[in-house]
């Protein structure tokens, strides 16, 4: 079990996500459907697990690349997929300034991984290595599947929220039948902010998993503290602007890649790069430091 219980947490609010989307389902049919409410999560789960790389490719406009183009790439994921035991996924550059990178794909025979042409030339090839192998963590943990899990109940918590605001103002059906309207239009302001929350909780915790992970398949835990710290004011200087899609994809991003004043500590992504490198530093000292970092 990871020093943190990164997986009981994500257990947990997994737990509290499914309760909110069943609770919405009880609100609006009391009880009767509520199995409506499960088959719509599964559903939309399935469409974004299916198309998550497609999804994150094209939001950063990335183009695949040979060994001949990205020789350093090609060798770190080659080099970490075979200790891992593991087949090597397909690589891309995406053509931005930004300091970036992210894995996507449903498992690790149908994995890419992707860099912008930013953190290319920001790190050296040992803080690469780090990022790289946080990277390919995400992977192997079937992380895309979770944030899928994730992103989808969400977004079903959002848009029958969206119908109980307005059958709540406009009514609909008979009186005996209808749900208590207060009950509806408190679900639907509180439900999608209570989803935000839970989904965004779920991608920091993985996010601390991946290091974890990504540091022990490198056996450098402050190759990827480097790196961060860089990306950090890498980032800084070259934010990217919070597009739909981008917004959509930014969770699988290694750092937040918008303006620290875009995205408050309760609605990122990512937990706080300092707390990482914190972490990344106590795994480096061994299990002291890592009790210390808690």
């Amino acid at each position: 079990m990871h020093k943190h219980y990164n997986g009981l947490k994500t257990a947990a609010l997994f737990g509290a996500i499914w309760a909110l989307l069943l609770g919405m389902a009880a609100v609006i049919s009391g009880g009767r459907y509520i199995w409506i409410g499960a088959l719509l999560g599964l559903a939309m789960t399935a469409y974004g697990y299916w198309n998550s790389d497609k999804i994150a490719i094209r939001a950063m406009h990335a183009y695949p690349v040979s060994e001949a183009q990205a020789p350093a790439m090609y060798r770190i994921v080659r080099e970490l997929s075979t200790a891992a035991g593991k087949p090597m996924p397909r690589l891309y550059i995406s053509p931005t300034d930004a300091p970036n990178a992210f894995a996507t794909g449903r498992n690790p025979d149908n994995a890419a991984v992707c860099c912008t042409e930013g953190i290319l030339r920001l790190l050296d090839e040992r803080e690469l290595r780090g990022v790289l192998g946080h990277e390919l963590m995400h992977v192997y943990n079937r992380d895309i599947l979770t944030s899928s899990v994730a992103a989808a109940v969400a977004g079903v918590i959002t848009s029958v929220a969206q119908m109980l605001m307005f059958t709540g103002m406009f009514g609909g059906g008979s009186d005996e039948n209808r749900p208590n309207p207060i009950a509806m239009l408190a679900t639907a302001l509180l439900a999608p902010f209570a989803a935000t929350v839970i989904q965004m909780a779920i991608s920091r915790t993985r996010e601390y998993d991946a290091d974890e992970d990504g540091s022990r398949l490198t056996g450098d835990p402050l190759a990827l503290a480097s790196a961060l710290r860089k990306l950090e004011s890498g980032v800084a200087r070259a934010p990217l602007a919070p597009s739909q899609q981008l917004v959509n994809a930014s969770h699988m991003m290694i750092a937040n890649p918008f303006r620290a004043q875009d995205v408050s500590r309760l609605f990122s992504t990512h937990p706080p790069m300092h707390e990482r490198i914190a972490r990344l530093e106590g795994l480096a000292r061994g299990p002291q430091g890592m009790a210390s970092g808690r």
